[in-house]
């Protein structure tokens, strides 16, 4: 028993990041419980001088505070929050954290774009819609990525709708975790994002905003509607890169002109040029938006990615890449169970993803 919860599976670490989870019980009720590997709260008597105890209690102190004032602001009985999967229970045992999630249905889809235009369109409205909960509240998601949307289809329902899970990396728009702590996926991370976690100086704190957001909510509308995200120079190993170096995302030419240029305003280098996602909610009311024509269409007159001037990438990288295994099918997500334990700890938060771009999605993670 951990805090009052069963564990009924193997606790494993795949695709769990720096943390282990597995099933457990409580109450007749099935729960997703995950164990974070760091930070850990010092015990009494442990070796190491006092001012190393401050500094890892001090640690402590700001992890519990960030993810329980995210808890307080996201909370699943909120209006609207019916397509949230949001954490119901957190607390530590002993010296280790723990966050618990109600056990959810992890079947869905993985090919959004091969749905009708009208799906698409009800795909990416609850997306959005989801997406606005938070930053209404001036809460960053942290990490928007397929892999974090369930795609699913309640039975005897007409669309499919978006479910947003894993908000273990959100933070208040503007102040985010350190540089050495803050998580994300460098494929749909944000130019500023990637610069941050880089040590470039010229990006402060404060410049993480809910803009970071909505570059990844571009990228993934993209995703969703073509199959591929939008295509850079090779050169390039992610799209933040590319336009950090003031080279341009471009978009499938099938794609009406105004989803062209909303594609290109999310992913603008300016964090300040990108919609919030009311206007991008609003560009959706657009019947044609989600449609991928037959022949080329115009281009729009401006590339979003040249609203903002190049910036200088850090001299000295602190991510270390960790590319995840993309061979073979993807797993089956229905079987409700994890898979095997045995997968040692990843060392960074920063999940460096070398997934094809313009092969189709990425794999998503087998567990909720």
């Amino acid at each position: 028993m951990i805090g009052g919860y069963r564990v009924v599976s193997e606790p494993t670490n795949a695709d769990g990041g720096k943390c282990m989870w597995a099933f457990a019980e409580k109450d007749g009720k099935e729960y997703f419980l995950k164990r974070f590997l760091e930070p850990k709260r010092p015990r009494e008597g442990s070796a190491g001088s006092a001012a190393s105890r401050r500094i890892r209690l001090e640690t402590c102190r700001e992890f519990e505070d960030r993810h329980r004032s995210i808890m307080e602001l996201l909370r699943p009985d909120a209006s609207g929050a019916g397509n949230l999967v949001l954490a119901t229970d957190f607390f530590h045992a002993g010296s280790t954290y723990y966050k618990v999630t109600e056990r959810i249905d992890t079947a869905g889809l993985d090919s959004p774009h091969t749905l009708p235009a009208k799906q698409r369109t009800v795909l990416l409205r609850t997306l959005a819609t989801s997406l606005r909960l938070l930053h209404d509240i001036d809460v960053v998601h942290g990490d928007l990525k397929p892999a974090n949307v369930l795609v699913q289809k309640r039975e005897g329902a007409a669309f499919h709708t978006a479910k947003l899970i894993d908000f273990d990396d959100s933070y208040l728009s503007g102040s985010p975790p350190a540089r050495e702590d803050i998580a994300g996926d460098s494929l749909y991370g944000a130019p500023e994002w990637r610069r941050y976690v880089q040590g470039d100086e010229d990006v402060a704190s404060a410049d993480l905003t809910t803009a970071v957001d909505m570059f990844a909510l571009g990228l993934m509308t993209h995703l969703y509607l073509t199959g591929t995200l939008p295509a850079h120079a090779d050169r390039f190993g992610s799209p933040a890169d590319a336009v950090n170096a003031g080279e341009p995302l471009v978009a499938d030419e099938r794609l009406g002109t105004a989803t062209q240029a909303l594609i290109g305003a999310a992913t603008a280098a300016d964090p300040k040029s990108r919609p919030t996602v009311a206007d991008f909610l609003t560009a959706l009311r657009d019947p044609g938006a989600c449609t991928l024509h037959d022949t080329p269409q115009p281009r729009p007159a401006t590339t979003a990615a040249k609203d903002g001037p190049a910036r200088p990438a850090a001299a000295r990288s602190r991510v270390r890449v960790n590319p995840p295994d993309r061979s073979g099918p993807p797993p089956d997500r229905s079987a409700h169970r994890p898979p095997a334990a045995g997968d040692g700890p990843r060392t960074s938060r920063v999940r460096i993803n070398l997934g094809p771009r313009r092969a189709g999605p990425p794999r998503r993670p087998s567990h909720p």
